[in-house]
């Protein structure tokens, strides 16, 4: 297949949690600690099937259902700080994340974004520490200051509408089926990364998966430089 069949993309947008940084399984055992204590038991396992990709405040109702409780922002401010006390101590980034965001942000002329689910703080606090911040400035998007979050697309439009690109052409990856099916509800392309949740992401729409971020940065030099 020749270059011209398969055009270089013009932007990248990366979802964070699972993709940039290994970040979903502190995440989760937070949130499912804070949980139990409320009386909605399940393991971490379970807790990261149900949640990962969603914002807590999306499922307010299975909450509060399974615990009794009203959902709060005092609880919402301790899981928060219980949260990114764990991410301080433990977060690191998913192995080959900086190699792509270098490759992608010299192939694409400065236009990636960072498209996530998670709150501001959040990503600030991982961006900041993990050294990611110079590399994507402001164009850094969370669905909590959206309409709406994944799985809709407002994210991944906010991001190609801040790049000046059109959705068309946009790579998104993404880690997660609710991930997936907002870059794909945007009209981008979407590749799924599976390293640290095997899975089956073309299910939910994404046009081809792998298990290595190194492999993703392989078949995207290939794209923009086809030979």
């Amino acid at each position: 297949m020749t270059g011209q069949e398969v055009p270089a993309f013009d932007a990248v947008l990366f979802d964070c949690d699972g993709v940039l940084v290994d970040s979903e399984t502190i995440t989760c055992s937070a949130l499912r600690d804070m949980l139990a204590a409320s009386g909605w038991s399940m393991t971490l396992a379970e807790c990261m099937d149900y949640f990962v990709g969603k914002t807590v405040r999306s499922e307010t109702a299975a909450i509060e259902a399974h615990t009794g409780m009203v959902l709060t922002d005092a609880w919402m401010a301790a899981f928060y700080a219980e949260r990114d006390r764990r991410l301080v101590a433990r977060m690191a980034l998913v192995d080959g994340a900086l190699a792509l965001v270098q490759q992608a942000h010299a192939l694409c002329q400065g236009r990636v974004a960072v498209c996530s689910g998670a709150d501001r703080n959040k990503l600030t606090l991982m961006l900041d520490q993990l050294g990611l911040t110079s590399y994507f400035g402001d164009r850094v998007f969370s669905g909590h200051e959206l309409p709406r979050s994944k799985p809709f697309p407002d994210v991944y439009l906010a991001g190609a509408n801040a790049l000046g690109v059109e959705p068309s052409r946009c790579l998104v990856i993404e880690d997660s089926p609710v991930g997936v099916a907002a870059g794909v509800a945007a009209g981008a392309t979407v590749w799924g990364y599976v390293g640290l949740r095997p899975q089956d992401l073309r299910a939910a729409g994404a046009a081809a998966q792998w298990d290595s971020l190194a492999t993703i940065a392989e078949v995207f030099a290939r794209r923009q430089r086809p030979v």
